[in-house]
């Protein structure tokens, strides 16, 4: 109660910061007339007015208000299009690195602008990123006069650019692109052996578009570069076999004895009857061995295969989760309704799915590197984001990524008529009743837009539109590629049209049509066709506004509210007309999962019947009540998987900073040197532990480690035997001077002085880039399995941290000893001496050769010039007789198979020629 009295007194925390913008919006307004009277010249000179400035030891506050003068004034003149006082509100929010809520149409690519001129004048780079390559191009290009004028450069990032491309791009003061690439070309940039192959200059300022389709809807998704592995598409077909096998032998009127799926987490787990059937299956089709069980260790992978085959059939639906093109599985974005081509799902979900739609089955790949949108742009010194909804996850912004949001107002009074929720019984019912609604409002010159969840709905429900004679128009995912002509005329009298989720679109629906798409049709259009187009588009306009404006109507409520409220979002921009209703039936996956049990109760206790349905405003609040659990349900998955992801970006980040000083030095020397201190610091504690006795010292282990491993035989207990003083720390010393005396030696081999460096490099590179991609699979293997260690009373995170670190921390010792192992072993040749050695090595072979036929000729034994015969020697004791070969032949023996030809040139297996001498 004191919080309500307080609001009415002191208004609410937004409303007190929308008041302070608006006295900051006054200080920008008293620049318009002194800015409004500059030539175009004298307007070009104030951005390298303002970058003086900033170099005079001014804030970017404080010359914010004269740059977004200066910024609408260009807009002004270069597009004919002046900054709205909401639209600088919105700008300051977003430099100031918060989230801006602005409603649909209230020009939140413009107001990008103001931000983003104003921190490219500190020369740095501003990141404007947005959700797919069409709208990062198209807002590039309509915003490039402003910018261009004010002399600042502005590149687009896009896939299937050039690494040259990509480096001017981002070498650029501004520039576009989504989300995906910036993430993958860090992912890229951390993985570059030269220090010009990398293309981004850091992150600094970025302006994420849609912000929270981007860090709340995508959060879940980790961007993963990956290399092939095994193919194992033989064992996914195999195992997809059996599924149907598995569904129809389980079969029951409650469903299924055999499994159990839990559709509020969406995993599917076999029931111990179901454990027991798939096992006998396994083991009838010689995929497990008999006897054995599922669950044993050595089955593991077998078990990852099965899991995986069971969600793709019993969670993934063909058109609601993915579609099928060209023999191709595409997955379709949940969130926005459109197609994600060249992305995979991951632990084998997607190989399975392949498997049970018969296309072909690409293989598994190998994570190189790793990281998810949370902790990517979590890197940079100053996020900020806008969106039409973002205010139902304000905490969640808030908790993951210290963004605040700032709910804007709008230019002109909102008038759009939102209607409370129409609940049926069933899906039939529902649907029945939107037809007979949208005939109703095309009656009025209406335009309609109805919302589905998924493809199968929007086709369900074009299939019932077509049986009533009511033209349409269909956008999902099977045709996107019409998707800005679709919208554009979606605003014409009576036109209807059904759209998957409209999140991210990007492309307003403008009442009665868009009549420069119109234009855009024609070829050099003349003054009189462009001015008809205009006439008949106002008339459109006219009959629409009349009719009440756009009307939404929703075929069912999405698990979060922000995406409701973005197709509700479509309707009553800029001060226009609108109408939206829910249509919903308890047959509704969340209403079926989260609301029903207390729906159908309330329906029943008032007596309703098919084709009845319930509306009040209760009602809507206890489905908003479902969709808040659901929220917090996904913030709870979303905040988990960042905690375990944070463990792997600490880790990350060391990884990564040690690759950036390696590419960045001239010479790793100093760090070689003390890689190969610490080496053989951990090598003689390991075989000569502190602070024990000489008895308990291992000098054989010693001495083996150093011959083999570092290619050092040096003779340990000779220097204990003369000199009975010697201690441990005698022996680190005498081995640090002996390895340093060593690899000086091979310095001094290379041809020339630079050489042996660039060497250090290339190795560290090497071998970092190869453990690290080790570390990561074996960090996703502890993952998998990690809760169990719950039935064992003990907290899995913590157990992850404790077991992540020591796996790193062995990592970081396998490094170490790896690279100083490669350096001490390499051997540096220059060209001709390479070319001696072979020509050395070939003449030695051939005199054996020679030697061998002149001693043991044989009319019966074919020669091959390539071939070396086995000779026979007299052995050491009487008559008995010794096989031996010369050396050259004993290398090649070494390499062939006892089923393969004898290199001898007998044409005899080897087994039965020489290897029958073993």
């Amino acid at each position: 109660m004191l919080s309500i009295f307080f609001k009415k007194i002191f208004g609410s925390k937004n409303e007190r910061e929308i008041k302070r913008l608006r006295a900051a919006v006054d200080a920008i307004n008293q620049f318009e007339t002194q800015i409004g009277a500059l030539s175009d010249q004298q307007l070009q000179q104030q951005t390298p007015k303002l970058q003086a400035a900033l170099k005079s030891g001014k804030s970017l506050d404080d010359i914010l208000p004269e740059a977004f003068a200066t910024v609408r004034e260009v807009s002004k003149r270069q597009l004919n299009m002046r900054h709205f006082d909401s639209q600088m509100m919105g700008g300051m929010v977003l430099h100031q690195g918060r989230i801006a809520e602005m409603r649909t149409g209230e020009g939140k690519t413009l107001v990008a602008t103001l931000p983003a001129y104003l921190n490219a004048l500190s020369g740095k780079g501003v990141h404007v990123i947005t959700v797919n390559d069409y709208l990062a191009a198209r807002d590039a290009n309509w915003m490039r006069p402003i910018y261009e004028f004010l002399g600042l450069s502005i590149g687009v990032v896009v896939s299937g650019q050039s690494p040259q491309e990509k480096h001017a791009a981002y070498a650029c003061d501004i520039t576009y692109g989504t989300n995906n690439e910036f993430g993958f070309d860090f992912l890229r940039d951390n993985m570059a052996l030269h220090l010009n192959d990398r293309v981004q200059r850091g992150q600094i300022f970025a302006i994420i578009d849609e912000v929270d389709s981007i860090l709340i809807d995508e959060a879940r998704t980790p961007l993963i570069i990956s290399g092939p592995s095994e193919d194992k598409s033989s064992l996914y077909k195999r195992i997809n076999q059996l599924i149907p096998v598995l569904q129809e032998a389980g079969k029951t009127a409650e469903g299924s004895k055999f499994y159990e799926i839990d559709e509020k987490t969406r995993q599917v787990e076999l029931t111990e009857d179901g454990h027991e059937y798939l096992e006998n299956l396994l083991t009838e089709r010689g995929i497990l061995p008999e006897g054995d069980s599922l669950y044993a260790a050595n089955h593991l992978s077998l078990l990852h295969h099965v899991n995986a085959a069971l969600k793709a059939h019993l969670l993934y639906q063909r058109d609601v989760q993915y579609i099928v093109q060209q023999g191709e599985v595409i997955i379709v974005d949940e969130h926005t309704g459109r197609t994600l081509p060249g992305r995979r799902w991951s632990d084998g979900i997607h190989q399975a799915v392949e498997a049970k739609e018969r296309v072909n089955i690409r293989n598994e790949n190998q994570t190189l590197a790793s990281t998810t949108f949370q902790n990517y742009f979590r890197l940079y010194e100053k996020l900020s984001g806008m969106t039409g909804t973002a205010d139902t996850e304000a905490y969640e912004f808030h908790q993951i990524y210290n963004l605040d949001v700032v709910v804007m107002p709008t230019h002109l009074p909102m008038v759009r008529i939102d209607k409370d929720d129409l609940v049926y019984l069933t899906q039939a019912d529902k649907f029945n009743a939107i037809i007979e609604e949208i005939q109703v409002i095309i009656k009025k010159q209406a335009p309609v837009l109805v919302g589905t969840a998924s493809i199968e709905s929007s086709e369900h429900l074009s299939s019932l539109l077509k049986t009533a004679n009511i033209a349409h128009q269909v956008l999902n995912a099977k045709y996107h590629e019409r998707e800005a002509e679709i919208i554009a005329q979606a605003g014409q009298p009576a036109r209807v049209t059904i759209a998957t989720n409209m999140a991210g679109r990007g492309t307003d629906i403008l009442l009665g049509g868009n009549w420069k798409s119109e234009v855009d049709r024609l070829k050099d259009p003349t003054t009189e066709q462009i001015e008809a187009i205009k006439q008949h588009w106002q008339t459109q306009r006219d009959i629409v506004l009349q009719a009440g404006g756009l009307h939404i109507i929703g075929s069912e409520r999405h698990e979060s509210r922000r995406i409701d409220n973005q197709l509700r979002g479509r309707a009553g921009r800029q001060g226009d007309p609108g109408y939206t209703r829910f249509y919903l039936s308890l047959e509704d996956d969340l209403m079926r999962i989260f609301a029903s049990d207390r729906m159908r109760a309330i329906m029943q206790s008032l007596g309703l019947k098919g084709g009845d349905a319930i509306e009040h405003s209760m009602v809507s609040k206890s489905i908003a009540n479902a969709q808040k659990k659901v929220e917090g349900r996904n913030f709870d998955i979303r905040k988990s998987l960042l905690e375990y992801d944070d463990v792997a970006n600490d880790q990350r980040r060391v990884i990564y900073e040690q690759r950036r000083d390696i590419l960045e030095s001239d010479t790793i020397s100093d760090m070689i040197t003390q890689l190969r201190e610490d080496v053989v610091n951990d090598m003689v504690d390991q075989h000569l532990p502190p602070q024990t006795i000489e008895d308990a010292w291992d000098i054989d282990g010693l001495e083996k480690t150093l011959a083999n491993e570092f290619r050092l035989p040096l003779p340990i207990k000779e220097w204990l035997e003369a000199d009975k003083t010697l201690q441990a720390e005698d022996i680190k010393k005498r081995l640090q001077q002996t390895f340093v005396d060593h690899y000086q030696q091979k310095t001094q081999q290379a041809p020339e002085p630079g050489v042996f460096a660039q060497l250090e490099k290339h190795f560290m590179l090497q071998e970092l880039d190869r453990l690290w991609k080790e570390h990561l699979a074996n960090m996703d293997f502890l993952r998998q399995g990690i809760h169990f260690r719950g039935y064992a009373q003990k907290n899995p995170k913590q157990e992850y941290k404790r077991e992540a670190f020591e796996m790193f921390r062995d990592m970081l010792s396998s490094l170490k000893v790896s690279v100083i192992q490669m350096l001490m072993i390499v051997e540096i040749r220059r060209t001709e001496e390479v070319q001696a050695l072979e020509a050395e090595q070939q003449a030695l072979a051939a005199a054996l050769q020679q030697q061998s036929i002149a001693q043991h000729p044989s009319p019966d034994f074919q020669i091959d010039d390539a071939s070396t015969p086995f000779f026979s020697q007299e052995g050491a004791q009487g008559d008995e007789k010794q096989q031996a070969t010369p050396e050259p032949f004993q290398r090649e023996q070494a390499k062939v198979g006892r089923n393969e030809n004898c290199p001898c040139g007998s044409g005899k297996k080897f087994k039965h020629c020489h290897g029958a001498l073993d």
